[in-house]
């Protein structure tokens, strides 16, 4: 599968890098709408071509479209892919409206195209050995969930970061795929939803080089709290923010009948995976089962290719990034209506990774 890479930013040195070492896996083009930047990503990774976004659009030798651009630009790139012929995987969110997530979708279907997008931290070690346990009924039936991202913004390390506050971003937007995604794996999709928001400071004044000094206007929530009714039953706690200085709470626990199961940071492919069962007074750290511990990102992709050649699903397919969307979107909306709100797709858990693979491949 030949990969065109639109997006030159930070996040594409990851792609990039890990892109290669996937089998069955070939880059020969990257496009910025900085050329320049674009030129020296293509000299550092030895890729063949770099140009602009049209012209790799144009070229007949890219089968499928890494899209790395900011979210805003998500859907509006990820339509030109799809209408030139191209496969698509997007950096999370799928698009940052519903409705546009939705059209994807159903251009993708007309032109006999697949489109889907990150989160593939899912797909890792970490978050992979969680699913089996749970499968296995190692902590008895689910019960319940709690996820937390709490942080205070990357204006104090990220050198470009007004666009976390525009409309489409934020806590919810920027770190919420990672956690819904995760939940979506290890307990099934989102039926309904509550929710609370704020914006806590209306201002933020970047600390970080080259905007030292400069003054974000925010302009979505900072600090959203939401409960979730989840298919297989449980019920799960979800709070993102950028408003906070520090927190010691864990990022996801799964609460079963029969054990507490401490998933790992869902940003992350690795540990520690920790289990305390019914009876015993501390938590213990169990082995992973699975590969792709360390940072995997284009797992996904990787997958995606493998699910075209087979004519399987994909993993992290267009069903899951699109739930994904929705229910970050009905979170926002039932903070607005102040009731309970039921979300309008549904998405079967995507398939476990089979145990025992070998570097680099996704299937047995």
């Amino acid at each position: 599968m030949r990969i065109g890479i639109i997006g030159c930013g930070n996040i594409s040195t990851i792609y990039l890098k890990n892109l290669p070492t996937f089998e069955g896996l070939t880059v020969v083009g990257c496009a910025d709408l900085a050329p320049e930047r674009a030129q020296a990503q293509a000299v550092a990774f030895n890729v063949p071509w770099a140009g602009s976004v049209e012209d790799l659009l144009a070229r007949a030798d890219v089968d499928l479209v890494v899209n790395l651009t900011v979210p805003a630009v998500h859907a509006a790139v990820s339509r030109l892919a799809l209408e030139a012929g191209k496969h698509v995987y997007s950096e999370k969110p799928l698009a940052i409206h519903r409705d546009d997530g939705r059209a994807l979708l159903a251009l993708a279907e007309a032109r006999g195209l697949r489109i889907g997008g990150a989160p593939d931290t899912f797909l890792g070690g970490g978050l992979q050995t969680c699913r089996k346990l749970i499968d296995d009924g190692v902590i008895g039936q689910p019960v319940a969930a709690t996820a937390f991202m709490m942080g205070h913004g990357p204006e104090t390390w990220h050198p470009d970061p007004a666009f976390f506050y525009e409309v489409g971003a934020g806590p919810l937007f920027d770190m919420g795929p990672y956690y819904i995604t995760a939940l979506v794996n290890l307990l099934g999709g989102v039926q309904r939803v509550s929710a609370a928001a704020r914006i806590s400071f209306p201002e933020r004044v970047i600390s970080s080089d080259p905007h030292a000094g400069e003054v974000i206007h925010v302009k979505t929530p900072t600090h959203v709290v939401a409960n979730m009714d989840l298919a297989g039953g449980a019920l799960a706690t979800m709070i993102t923010s950028f408003d906070v200085w520090g927190s010691q709470v864990p990022r996801i626990e799964v609460y079963g009948s029969e054990a507490t199961l401490g998933v790992p940071d869902p940003n992350t492919f690795g540990g520690p995976v920790l289990l305390r069962k019914a009876g015993e007074k501390t938590f213990s750290e169990l082995p992973l089962t699975y590969g792709y511990t360390v940072n995997s990102r284009g797992l996904g992709v990787a997958d995606m290719a493998d699910a075209i050649r087979s004519g399987r699903p994909a993993r992290a397919g267009g069903a899951l990034t699109y739930h994904v969307l929705d229910t970050m979107q009905t979170i926002l909306d039932a903070t607005e209506a102040g009731t309970w709100l039921n979300v309008s797709s549904s998405v079967e858990r995507p398939a476990a990774l089979p145990v025992g693979l070998p570097p680099g491949r996704v299937a047995l």
